[in-house]
Order: C-alpha cells, then structure tokens, then sequence
C-alpha cells in the first residue's frame, strides 16, 4: 500500500453522518485534494450540506493525525476555490520526524467508533470536559459544556421535540432508512451496532440487534455543543475538524462520545436551540454527548468502510486553484 493510500484509508475511519462517507480524494505527487461527494448528501435530512461539510471537516482532520503519526506535516488550504465550492481543501504533504507515540496514534483511529449503548452514572467531571473543549476549539470551533441541569433539560426536551417533528417528515424518515440495515457491505449503519433495547428517550435509528447489558439509570452524562460564529460551511469545517480532534481526545481518556444532529436538522429546534444556550456568539452546528461505558462491556462491531479504491484517484489533477490560505497544523 502506497504511503498517500494508507492516510486516506486512516482518514476514512472519521465519523460521517449516517456513516455516508461522503468525500473524495485526488493524490498528485505530495498532495491531496479532499472534495465534498454531493451524491451522497442526504438531500432530505441534510438540504443545506451542513453535515455533509462537518463530515469531510472530521476526514480531514483525521489525516492530519495519521500524518503526523507517520511523520509528515500536513499544510491545509481551505475551501481555495471560495466557500461555495466543492473542493473542500487542498493538503500539502512534508516530510518530518515520526511521532514517537505513531502505533498507539494509529491505533486510536481504528478504536474511535460511536457507541451508543447506555452510559454508566459515573459523572463526567469538570476537568474531563475542559480538556475536550479545549481540543475542539484547537481546530477553530466554538465549543460549550453544557452544565447547567436546568440548561440540559431544555436541550433534552428540544431534543425529544425535533424527534416528533422528523417522524412528521415522510421523506427523511425513508432516506434514513435507507442507510440503515442490511444490505450496504462498505457504508451505512448496521443493525450489529445499534442496541437491541432502547430506554425512555426516543433514539433516531430504532432498536438493533447488539445486546444492550445494561439497565437503564439515571445517566450523568455530559453533553458539548460545537458551533461557529456563523451558519456557513467555513464554520461547518471547523466543527467537523473539531469533532473529529475532540472524538479522538475522548477516546484515549476512555470516554465515549454520541454525536445528536438531530435538534440542529430540524429549523423550528434548531431556532429554540441557540436561545436556550444563552450564548449569542455560538450557533450550535451540533451537539455531543459524553459518557463512560461499563468496564468489560463487550466489543462493539465496527461500522464498515469503503475500499480506498473507491475514493481515491492517484496520479490525476484534480483540477484546484491556488487561492486561498495555507495553514501548518
């Protein structure tokens, strides 16, 4: 495997909405174009591209990390033919020193998954979700901890609220469908990953067929929102950078992290949601929650990927500009 090969394949295990995967890559020589795949946007769910953009925002920086961990430098140029584009960034490859924490780097890539089996009541403390805060908004998000219990019980009822309204909605009940079970071998949601039992709260993709071991209890969990200063995809890229760059934090402190696009999909919540975090600078992009799951809980299947094959094209001009501004990360 080509060493512009293997990045690609580790940066493909980022999170993606309905795990679509939704990007493309073109290597030539020492660098990368990383372009958004609009035949994969869920035009129901997803109209504005938004999770489409933070998806390919979690890729990208999910190569960032594999590249340093194999000694390279990754410079990033984002959006260079202007925000409304579909070439999401252009990559420029330098070589360097190996990390010396490469193997365990590389291993964390491959364990990051979502895991959405019931949280223990162990509490999430303070100083745990102020180093996830501070890894996310490393990467140019805006991110809030969610602490308050009055504040979280308003973004569990809106939360509740924007599961009514999707059930309202035909279309993208059956759009998701379609991404969800059997019969997709290299994207989608397996029912292997989802638990066979839910718990009071409604849950967007239905009961699955892993064993959920646990009772339900009164969780005390975290919940961060991810936002920008604005609704638009420059903001929506550095969410899914920071997403990514957060996810990966919490998995080497052995938390677990469940991404909730869903208050944010539906206009009418999404509305009520930036007013209940009383925050006028952030609008939220989407929010996570943050958890422990039992020790020895068994292991959790892994959500497929698609063959490298498939998304890479080596050798070929991918057609940039050469605007845009350059950053070493």
């Amino acid at each position: 495997m080509l060493l512009v090969e293997r990045l690609v394949e580790l940066a493909c295990l980022a999170p993606s909405v309905h795990n679509t995967q939704p990007w493309r890559w073109h290597a030539v020589g020492d660098r990368l174009f990383l372009h958004a795949d609009r035949s994969r946007q869920l035009v129901h769910e997803d109209p504005s591209g938004r999770n489409l953009v933070i998806s390919c925002g979690a890729a990208l920086d999910h190569l960032r990390f594999a590249a340093r961990a194999l000694g390279l430098t990754a410079d990033i140029t984002r959006f260079p033919d202007g925000p409304r584009s579909d070439l999401i960034a252009v990559v420029d490859l330098r070589h360097g020193l190996p990390s010396p924490t490469a193997a365990e780097d590389i291993a964390l890539l491959r364990q990051r998954c979502t895991d959405r089996r019931r949280f223990t009541s162990w509490p999430v403390h303070a100083l745990a979700r102020e180093v996830l805060v501070a890894a996310a908004r490393r990467r140019g998000a805006l991110a809030v901890a969610v602490t308050e219990p009055g504040q979280r019980i308003e973004l569990e009822l809106l939360s509740r609220r924007a599961h009514h309204l999707r059930s309202l909605n035909r279309a993208a009940l059956e759009e998701q469908a379609s991404w969800v079970g059997p019969g997709r071998p290299t994207d989608g949601i397996p029912s292997s990953v989802l638990p066979d039992q839910v718990g009071p709260a409604p849950t967007r993709f239905g009961p699955g067929t892993l064993t959920e071991e646990r009772a339900v209890v009164e969780s005390t969990d975290g919940m961060i929102v991810l936002g920008g200063r604005d609704d638009d995809r420059a903001g929506w890229l550095r969410t899914g950078e920071a997403l990514s760059s957060l996810w990966l934090r919490a998995t080497r402190d052995g938390l677990s992290v469940v991404p909730l696009s869903l208050p944010v999909e539906v206009p009418s919540v999404r509305g009520e949601l930036t007013a209940a975090l009383e925050e006028p600078n952030v609008v939220p992009h989407i929010l996570l929650r943050i958890g422990w799951q039992a020790i020895g809980r068994s292991e959790l299947p892994r959500t497929p990927r698609r063959p490298v094959a498939d998304v890479l094209v080596v050798g070929e001009d991918a057609g940039t500009s050469s605007r845009g501004t350059s950053s070493a990360v």
